[in-house]
């Protein structure tokens, strides 16, 4: 095992879990005993997880299903949720987003929505895609910050760092922005979401599918205690994560903190011992 390798107690901030038989709607599928093995062989003790991405779908029963297949596994469910506004910033998008409490649809999550999955013991943060979920409206968003719970925003081409703080950065919640926020492979949004940490306090960001070395080291020797390592199971293999952090060219007491201490200070249940806290 790595962890006994190397000696790093390694946690994963981004791993996604299929809620029932037929899997994944794209992409490979894996069952959950196998994620589980898999994150065993690559040295990693706990692992968020949360349901794959799918447009105009109500995620109550996928969070529900990730939460019962997380039972007495080292997963920490997050619940997935959507919203009617717009990652862009054009003067369309704008007048779009301030309306879109009104456009609200049944597939929709609501306040009500995140305060129940807030104060649900199976949950401990939520996740969102805003390619195909959107980003939620002003009304949901301060419902987030009434419970604090961290928010991970998938970042890319359709939602670019730019978008992202004037949406969501900035609130008081943590927000962790996935891929550096430059998926895929944008290595100047990557450049640019790392810009953004000095701008935001609670921001973060995870390493799943990030690809360059110097992204990487310099978010981790600039900002070393925002980074979160994220392995982007099971599109990658933990594995391959691992060692793509282990093999960067910065001091051990960084690798320490993108591992497991910056993770666990912004997501409670990651801790060694929030083990035996949690309840499901």
């Amino acid at each position: 095992m790595l962890e006994l390798e190397h000696g790093f107690r390694v946690v994963d901030s981004y791993a996604r879990l299929a809620p029932g038989r037929r899997g994944e709607p794209r992409g490979r599928t894996i069952t959950p005993d196998r994620l589980e093995r898999e994150m065993h062989q690559a040295g990693i003790t706990r692992s968020v997880v949360f349901p794959p991405a799918e447009p105009e779908t109500s995620y109550i029963a996928a969070n529900n299903g990730v939460a019962r297949r997380s039972v007495d596994r080292p997963f920490v469910a997050f619940a997935r949720i959507n919203g009617t506004r717009r990652a862009s910033a054009t003067a369309t998008s704008r007048l779009h987003n301030a309306v879109s409490c009104r456009g609200r649809k049944d597939f929709h999550t609501t306040p009500d929505d995140v305060e129940k999955y807030a104060y649900d013991d199976r949950f401990h943060g939520f996740v969102l895609d805003p390619l195909t979920d959107g980003l939620p409206d002003e009304e949901v968003l301060e419902t987030l910050d009434d419970v604090g719970l961290p928010l991970i925003v998938r970042g890319g081409a359709d939602a670019p760092p730019a978008a992202l703080a004037e949406t969501v950065f900035g609130r008081s919640f943590p927000v962790v922005v996935a891929h550096f926020g430059g998926h895929p492979l944008d290595r100047d949004h990557m450049h640019e979401m790392v810009d953004l940490l000095s701008e935001f306090d609670d921001c973060y960001v995870e390493t799943s599918f990030v690809r360059y070395r110097d992204v990487l080291e310099r978010a981790l020797l600039e900002h070393p205690d925002r980074v979160l390592f994220g392995s982007g199971a099971p599109a990658c293999h933990p594995n391959v994560a691992v060692m793509e952090i282990l093999t960067l060219d910065v001091s051990k007491d960084k690798l320490w903190r993108a591992f497991s201490k910056n993770a666990c200070r912004v997501i409670e249940a990651l801790s060694p011992d929030a083990q035996f806290r949690i309840r499901h």
